[in-house]
């Protein structure tokens, strides 16, 4: 509503002040005019009080009547005020004990602010005492709202937010420590301590003062690192409910008894019955049940899609955070598991509902994919919501009924229906109450609506515009033609089709426009998204976007999260895009919206802002799939595929990154040799087709010559999977085009690939060299992920060099990057890594706890070589407690899985030496020498195929043991000093923690040979 002129402005401004007081003529003459009063103040303040009616009437029917003057003065009677409705959504987060509930309660009384509290006029004698009070409560539930998002672990995107408003209020401390500890679990430590200081000196120098005791533990937390400070893994994705669920007691009840004795079940009726709503609050009930949590997927937004079967599995491991890399190992023409096995074999084990929410779309997917997970997974439950059943065996329907109607001589407001319809009618029109003279209105509209609650609350909308008498009234018109023309009844499908005919009727022009143009986001979208795309033909260049969608929130055609995001329930999405033409400009603008700002994204992967970005693209997914699947341009395709391409690798999405870029070149007119080679890369990565050498080769030879991204992505697909001969001429090639570019990211990038060539090639001074250059240069770029690449390199070298202190610190960063940023793998191999420290140190059972945390989190990924890596990490853990038995049967499940690589792959992996090593340790200390000498022996022949002088030198420590054993002590020490020898030879002595074995062979010759060896 506009309201022109600035005295009637500050005339509204100080009735609003007074909250529902009278204010005098002299009183509003004075706060209006002060000393400098016109010639008749009287007459003239009735003419604003006209010119305030006037608009109040023009923004809303019956707005005249809100200005009342009486006896005492002028009155503004409205309750419907911001300020008031602010106040109410305060006290009802307060009083909510779901996080989420609470979140969505505080945002949504901040999305009522549209600038300073009274605007123009906070300033004001008569306004300023009650801006003061709103700014501060406004302050306050800004805080309260970032200490709930916070324990949500919404740390990244609240440290944005806060910054802003800590520059505007630097000596606030709750604020500040909200903000201090989203910045540090941002990752941002050096920030945040800064922060720290720079409010202990305003402190010091304004107030005299020191920071309170909470602030001063949290600056002790950070400086210590102390763990409680690492966000905690979120055990669900529910929403927080927008409003509270009514005459579904019965209902929540009996399905959340199904979900305790079947395995699935699944919510079917009609559209606008309330599936999603009854599945939701039954799932936010049930999360206490499941410990690895509540996991809701939405697949609206993948119908449509050319291969559904894949993207239906894309789009739950996505939800449930299973990358579909392979991380290590990979060969090329030996494919790994597919993502619907992968998926299945991360939730073997897990105690999980999985809440899969509009399934009628995209079924016989749905249902090929609920049967494997739960084959294999027998702690796992499924709740469907589907206009039609799965079909599978042991599936449990329930019908999901309408709301009981009003019964005739009964009284109306025990009708769930009514109680519905009551509450939504009073939350868009304040005041509206259930009485003798509403009810039978209210009675009738819920029995022509036949209880559908969808039909309801878009009825209710009308109410604040037409009365409940006029809405009722309407509504027999609508179904009297409804019925005339159906030859009987209207049925419940026909009741919602009409109902949104009707409320489609009651739109502006602009708002239908706006509302159809919304339908073409599928995963909802930002008011920027919004107006951008809703612009074009038909829209008046002078419409507020933002005004228009609030009209529509408020007629609950959309649903709004805050005034974050904006989307359409399922049954009008569909309404919507029925009515729009394939071929209408409005896809094109989307797509070339969603295209740019994947382009727009790209920079911000490679640098600070790396998971904001990640996680705005997460939130997008949905319409980003829309706009591949719908393009048809060559040029926009492969431009979406390019600027998209190393956002899914970070994310681990490779199979849908390689049908992606797939999809774009198969265009007629598609060709690039920089998108062909991205395309090869993730085919390598995923094992996908033949000839993968070949087509590596050919790619990176028909590159250009200055593009040296794409061949340091071929060499990093090579490096996957230990191919480091054919990786370091790509790597070398690579490097020199960065550093004749300048560009500093990619010099890191192939610094961090080099380490880990030399690596396998056992050069450790190149990859200390290379490794340390790498994070220097990601350090100052802020990418995580290229942190936590060399800093693994630089972490094993520490620990091969013995300075456990620098390798549990390289770690420890690396564990906290690897969790800030969702990388699931490499957090698993952090924690085993941090394991086999502890475990050198002689803390046997810190070692043993991170172990099994490392396996457990690669179990959740279904990755069977993290999870081998810290199987091996348990039973170095168990032999050194002595406990053999463990220990070898641990070895030996690993080893037979490295045989079954091998045999896969035609060549050793990289943990036969070691295992073979630590089996024959133990068969010599079991006075078994002949079973100890061939398995070392194997291990020095896997060694030397391998060309690792380190392993090498394990082989022939075991062997020097088998022959101190067998009395053979002169071969033992010259075992033992060639063994020496090798490791000295690439800089790696055996530091003193792992001489164990060494030593313990070493002093049984010294004591057989006395003086006549030199052996220590």
């Amino acid at each position: 509503m506009r309201v022109p002129e600035v005295k009637v402005r500050a005339l509204l401004a100080d009735l609003l002040a007074h909250e529902g007081r009278p204010v005098s003529a002299d009183r509003l003459a004075e706060d209006l005019w002060g000393d400098d009063p016109p010639g008749n103040p009287v007459n003239t303040l009735q003419t604003k009080v006209s010119q305030l009616r006037r608009a109040l009437e023009q923004g809303e029917p019956g707005g005249r009547e809100l200005v009342v003057f009486q006896a005492r003065g002028y009155v503004l009677r409205a309750a419907d005020v911001d300020a008031v409705r602010f106040v109410a959504l305060l006290e009802r987060a307060r009083a909510a004990t779901d996080l989420r509930a609470k979140a969505g309660l505080l945002g949504d009384a901040l999305a009522l602010w549209r600038g300073p509290a009274y605007a123009d006029f906070g300033d004001e004698e008569f306004a300023r005492a009650a801006a003061t009070r709103l700014e501060e409560q406004r302050l306050t539930a800004m805080e309260e709202w970032a200490e709930v998002r916070l324990e949500l672990g919404e740390h990244s995107l609240v440290t944005d937010e806060l910054g802003e408003l800590v520059a505007a209020h630097p000596l606030r401390e709750r604020l500040r420590a909200a903000h201090l500890r989203a910045l540090y679990r941002s990752g941002r430590q050096a920030e945040a301590l800064a922060g720290y200081d720079e409010l202990r000196h305003r402190l010091a120098d304004e107030l005299g003062l020191d920071p309170g005791p909470e602030l001063a533990a949290l600056h002790q937390a950070m400086l210590r690192q102390d763990p409680s400070l690492a966000p905690a893994r979120p055990r669900t994705n529910l929403p927080a409910p927008l409003t509270g669920l009514i005459g579904r007691e019965q209902a929540v009840a009996e399905v959340g008894a199904l979900l305790g004795s079947a395995r699935l079940v699944t919510l079917t009726g009609p559209g606008g019955v309330g599936k999603t709503r009854l599945a939701l609050a039954v799932a936010g009930l049930a999360i206490d049940a499941f410990p690895d949590g509540v996991w809701l997927v939405e697949l609206s937004g993948t119908s449509g899609i050319s291969d559904e079967r894949a993207t239906v599995a894309e789009v739950v491991a996505a939800e449930l955070d299973v990358r579909d890399d392979t991380a290590t190992g990979s060969r090329p023409g030996v494919r790994p598991a597919g993502l619907a096995r992968r998926l299945a074999d991360a939730l073997r084990g897990r105690r999980l509902l999985l809440v899969l929410d509009n399934c009628e779309h995209v079924v016989e997917p749905v249902a090929e994919l609920v049967g494997l997970l739960l084959r294999a997974a027998p702690d796992l439950r499924v709740l469907t919501t589907s206009q039609e059943p799965l079909a599978l065996a042991g599936e449990t329907l329930y019908v999901v009924p309408p709301l009981g109607l009003p019964v005739p001589g009964a009284d109306p407001a025990q009708a769930a229906s009514v109680q519905l319809f009551v509450a939504r009618a009073a939350a868009g029109a304040p005041g509206f109450v259930l009485d003798e003279v509403s009810a039978p209105s209210v009675a009738a509209i819920c029995r022509r609506l036949d209880g559908l609650p969808l039909a309801l609350e878009l009825a209710a909308a009308r109410v604040r515009a037409l009365g409940v008498r006029g809405v009722a009234d309407r509504l027999d018109d609508r179904f009297h033609l409804l019925t005339v023309s159906g030859r009987g009844r209207p049925a419940r499908q026909q009741t919602l089709r009409a109902m949104i005919d009707w409320s489609w009727e009651q739109l502006t022009e602009q708002q239908q426009v706006i509302l159809l143009r919304l339908a073409v986001h599928p995963g909802g979208c930002t008011l920027e998204a919004a107006e951008v795309v809703c612009a074009g033909s038909g829209l008046d260049p002078a419409a507020d976007v933002a005004d228009v969608l609030d009209q529509l929130v408020a007629r609950s055609m959309v649903e709004s999260s805050g005034g974050i995001r904006y989307r359409l329930l399922e049954s009008i999405a569909a309404y919507c895009l029925e009515r729009l033409a394939d071929g209408d400009p409005v896809f094109q603008r989307r797509d070339l919206y969603y295209t740019e700002l994947a382009e727009q994204a790209r920079p911000h992967l490679h640098g600070h802002a790396q998971r904001q970005w990640l996680e705005r693209l997460d939130i997008e997914a949905p319409n980003l799939r829309a706009t591949l699947e719908h393009t048809t341009d060559p040029t926009l395709a492969l431009r979406l595929a390019d600027a998209l391409a190393w956002y899914w690798y970070l994310r681990g999405r490779h199979r849908e990154a390689r049908a992606s870029i797939a999809a774009a070149m198969a265009l007629p007119g598609a060709e690039c040799s920089r998108t062909a080679a991205w395309e090869t890369g993730f085919a390598m990565l995923t094992g996908d087709g033949t000839d993968l050498l070949l087509r590596s080769r050919a790619a990176a030879q028909a590159l250009d010559a200055r593009d040296a991204r794409s061949r340091w992505f071929l060499a990093l697909a090579h490096l996957s999977f230990g191919d480091a001969a054919t990786a370091e001429g790509l790597l070398t090639e690579a490097l020199a085009g960065f550093r004749a570019a300048g560009d500093r990211w990619g010099e890191a990038a192939a610094l961090a690939g080099r380490a880990k060539q030399a690596m396998f090639q056992g050069d450790h001074a190149l990859a200390e060299r290379s490794g340390t250059q790498s994070l220097t240069i990601f350090g100052d770029l802020g990418d995580g992920w290229g942190q936590l690449q060399a800093s693994d390199m630089l972490g094993y070298l520490a620990e091969i060099a013995g300075d456990y202190e620098r390798a549990a610190r390289l770690h420890r960063e690396g564990l906290r990057i690897a969790e800030d940023l969702r990388l699931w793998t490499d957090a698993s191999y952090r924690l085993s890594s941090l394991g086999r420290l502890a475990l050198l140190t002689g803390h046997l059972d810190v070692s043993r706890e991170l172990h099994e945390r490392g396996m457990r989190r690669a179990a959740e990924q279904s990755d069977n070589f993290a999870e081998e890596f810290a199987r091996v990490g348990l039973g170095l853990v168990a032999r050194r407690a002595g406990d053999l038995d463990t220990a070898e049967r641990l070895f030996r499940q690993s080893l037979a899985w490295n045989r079954r690589l091998e045999a896969d792959y035609g060549v050793p992996f990289y943990g036969m030496t070691l295992l073979l090593a630590e089996l024959g340790f133990i068969a010599e200390q079991r006075g078994d020498p002949a079973t100890a000498r061939s398995l070392h022996l194997e291990g020095l022949a896997t060694a030397r195929e391998a060309g690792d002088p380190r392993a090498i030198a394990l082989a022939q420590e075991g062997l020097a043991g088998v022959a101190a054993a067998e009395g053979a002590y002169e071969e033992a020490a010259a075992l033992l000093e060639e063994a020496a020898a090798l490791r000295a030879s690439v800089g790696a002595p055996l530091p003193a923690a792992e001489r164990g074995d060494v030593d313990r062979i070493a002093a049984a010759v010294r004591e057989a040979l006395g003086g006549k060896t030199s052996v220590r």
